[in-house]
């Protein structure tokens, strides 16, 4: 099978990262006897650097050509200064809204062999296994009006959070869907105590529930479900709710492994579009160390089978790698807790998994 991936490295640690990520799914490839024909293309930092803006139209165009998007991550904090609307985040916000990526999949899944590298006690965590669903081109971060002004004779700066029927529908059934191949819960996220929009979030859910008679639908208050992630956390199975709720949940939930460089994702679309990256940032601190964990990003790539390129087999090829390599006891730094680990790098913990790959029948 050929397809078409575009890769976009981005900034920081996002090249050395992707790098070991192709590893694996070029031991993937020779293994199920793929072909995979890779562009790369810039975003963030670097296509500011080059171009002037975070999002060129060149790698928009790439994007919508083929099958599936690979991003490393963007941001770096020489361009803190920068004006917002230039700055690498916006490229990422610009290739969502240019590809339609309106639902973004979490998934927060607790290795068995990494339950002491979470902060909270083994009993709270041990078996944790929860996707949150957040829905990523609505919302407060894309409402208008927006902008500052002048009311009552001071300075005022405003941002409108606003959703369609049609947007809430949509994500609501992404939600339910993923519920019935798993344990049919959904807990919707809002704060309909407060916000109209809230309300109107609720309201649509619930209809869309009726759909699904075979899914438990529980509605929660955004502040109430950021205490119970870390009071209760085995009580979750699929987390539905807005941009703005959903960015800080699922950032929370992160905590939960016990390190970013564990959690990988997805955002899709209604075409046939996707993109998957890693969790967590570019952390240009740590830029070419080879100390940072590539198994969010790799575990992207199996996201990536999976859900951009239905490729569910070779998917779990990848996962279960992950899976023996950390039984052998191999950790890079961020994970690294008991005397008898294995010490590694990036590098090599891209190594290990793909020889896993390649030599697993």
């Amino acid at each position: 099978m050929n397809k078409s991936i575009l890769v976009l490295k981005g900034d920081g640690i996002g090249p050395e990262v992707i790098d070991q990520a192709l590893k694996s799914l070029k031991a993937v490839c020779k293994k199920f006897n793929h072909r995979f024909e890779y562009q790369e293309a810039l975003i963030g930092g670097v296509a500011i650097d080059k171009f002037g803006v975070p999002l060129p139209e060149e790698t928009l165009e790439l994007a919508k050509k083929s099958d599936a998007v690979f991003l490393g991550a963007v941001g770096d904090w020489k361009y803190d200064k920068l004006d917002p609307a230039i700055r690498p985040e916006k490229g990422l916000l610009g290739i969502r809204k240019g590809l339609g990526l309106f639902a973004n999949l979490r998934p927060v899944k607790i290795f068995d062999e990494l339950v002491s590298s979470s902060p909270l006690k083994e009993d709270l965590i041990e078996g944790v296994d929860i996707i949150i669903i957040r829905e990523l081109t609505g919302g407060i971060y894309f409402g208008e009006p927006k902008g500052e002004g002048i009311k009552d004779g001071e300075r005022t700066s405003f941002n409108t959070m606003i959703y369609k029927e049609s947007e809430v529908r949509r994500i609501a059934k992404v939600a339910f869907e993923v519920a019935m191949k798993r344990n049919k819960k959904v807990c919707s996220i809002d704060k309909a105590n407060v916000l109209d929009v809230s309300r109107f979030w609720r309201e649509i859910v619930t209809d869309v529930a009726k759909d699904y008679p075979q899914v438990e639908l529980l509605h929660m208050y955004v502040d109430n479900a950021a205490m119970q992630l870390v009071l209760r956390p085995k009580q979750f199975d699929v987390i539905l709710t807005s941009n703005l709720f959903g960015d800080i949940l699922s950032d929370e939930a992160s905590v939960l492994s016990g390190s970013l460089g564990l959690l990988p994702s997805a955002s899709l679309s209604d075409g046939k579009i996707g993109m998957f990256e890693p969790c967590h940032g570019s952390a240009p601190d740590f830029k070419g160390l080879d100390k940072l964990n590539p198994i969010a990003t790799i575990l992207s790539a199996a996201m990536m089978l999976k859900y951009g390129l239905d490729m569910p087999e070779e998917a779990k090829a990848i996962e279960n790698a992950v899976d023996k390599v950390l039984k052998q006891g191999y950790r890079t730094e961020d994970i690294f807790k008991k005397p008898n680990e294995k010490l590694v790098g990036t590098s090599k913990m891209g190594d290990l998994i793909a020889e896993k790959i390649s030599k697993d029948n």
